[in-house]
């Protein structure tokens, strides 16, 4: 495990995950979060964006956390990882988590949060993402997924117990 990609819904755990395994493994962990948004909350250029995202990719080794940028970078992350997780929590889940982290982040700045950037509108972001969110994560991008399982390492989690138990397992 060199290259990882770490994905899902907004609010469904990618962070604590990402920070487990950079953790276990000592591979450097890049949040999108932090190359998508400038420090006050507004979007990097497109040029920007691409820039950083090819050196990530370009490097030995990395953790990207997250589904931020255009989808022809996220099909990128995909080609060039040799791990991939998904979590794909429970919409019911993923809401709480968004809920519980807004409320948390009005008195700390929640993990992987870009500097500068607003936790209610980011919130509201999250829901709206949430909301379109079965246009794209549904059944044929599952099954998109397991065909990577013949050449990478594909990790599909879709309870709060397989997040816990699979981050933990990278404490340990």
């Amino acid at each position: 495990m060199k290259k990882v990609a770490v994905f899902g819904k907004p609010g469904s755990g990618k962070s604590t995950v990402s920070k487990a395994l950079a953790q276990a493994s000592g591979l450097p962990l890049h949040q999108l979060d932090s190359i998508v948004y400038k420090p006050n909350g507004e979007f990097v250029s497109r040029e920007e964006f691409d820039a950083a995202h090819k050196g990530i990719l370009q490097s030995e080794s990395w953790i990207v956390d997250g589904f931020g940028g255009p989808i022809s970078s996220f099909n990128e992350r995909l080609e060039a990882a040799d791990t991939l997780v998904y979590i794909d929590l429970p919409y019911s889940v993923s809401y709480w988590f968004v809920t519980k982290r807004f409320l948390k982040g009005l008195f700390v700045k929640p993990e992987g949060w870009p500097d500068g950037s607003s936790i209610l509108k980011g919130t509201l972001n999250s829901y709206k993402t949430l909301k379109l969110c079965p246009k794209f994560w549904n059944d044929d991008f599952s099954s998109r997924l397991r065909e990577y399982s013949s050449s990478k390492q594909v990790h599909i989690i879709k309870t709060v117990s397989e997040l816990n138990d699979f981050a933990l397992s990278q404490i340990q």
